[in-house]
């Protein structure tokens, strides 16, 4: 199931991108099996090939806690497919009660700032000052960041003050079906929902 879920992924993405939206990449998550395959180097490679989508605009997402369980062949594994281009980000952190040390085992390109602490942002002070933290980390790192769970106006503008990279939730634009994304995308058919969505953050 899971590399069937990225196989479909990453084919709608490249026939997106095939129609001008080149900026778009395509992000999944990995299930602890999958990380610790022996082959899956291998298996997202033919994914890529069959697909046609670069390595760079495939983005490969594993949990904090998925990630503090893993060594040895999942790092290895993951290291494999940084260096052939593919993107790396944790989810959910902060969850996963990881260190420092352990996190930079993993070849990263983004850390992801979990919805449990972006709920309390800007009034409680104690989710305000980690992800704050969190960012300035990214920054100095040179790692992106992005907010998960954005749902109040408030908590856009706290993050954007703190030059947050990326921003995802409710807020900006609702799951959507391939057709409502394509109605996004290309402007074939405006949808109520996403007219109450500014389009300048919806890229984000």
């Amino acid at each position: 199931m899971g590399e069937w879920v990225m196989r479909e992924a990453c084919r709608q993405v490249q026939r997106w991108r095939e129609r001008g939206q080149t900026q778009l990449r395509a992000a999944v998550n990995l299930s602890v099996r999958q990380l610790r395959q022996a082959d899956l180097v291998t298996r997202v490679q033919q994914v890529l090939d069959e697909t046609g989508l670069p390595a760079d605009r495939l983005e490969l997402e594993i949990t904090e806690s998925i990630a503090m369980r893993s060594s040895g062949r999942a790092i290895d594994n993951l290291r494999a497919l940084k260096a052939r281009g593919v993107r790396v980000s944790i989810d959910d952190l902060g969850t996963g009660y990881s260190s420092l040390s352990a996190l930079r085992l993993f070849p990263i390109d983004s850390l992801k700032i979990d919805r449990s602490f972006v709920n309390g942002v800007p009034h409680n002070t104690d989710d305000s000052a980690i992800a704050a933290a969190v960012i300035a980390l990214g920054q100095t790192l040179g790692v992106n960041v992005i907010a998960e769970g954005i749902e109040r106006p408030d908590q856009l503008a706290f993050f954007a003050a703190h030059r947050c990279a990326e921003w995802q939730g409710y807020l900006l634009v609702s799951p959507l079906t391939t057709e409502r994304c394509a109605e996004l995308l290309f402007g074939e058919r405006t949808s109520p929902m996403i007219e109450r969505a500014d389009p300048a953050l919806a890229s984000r």
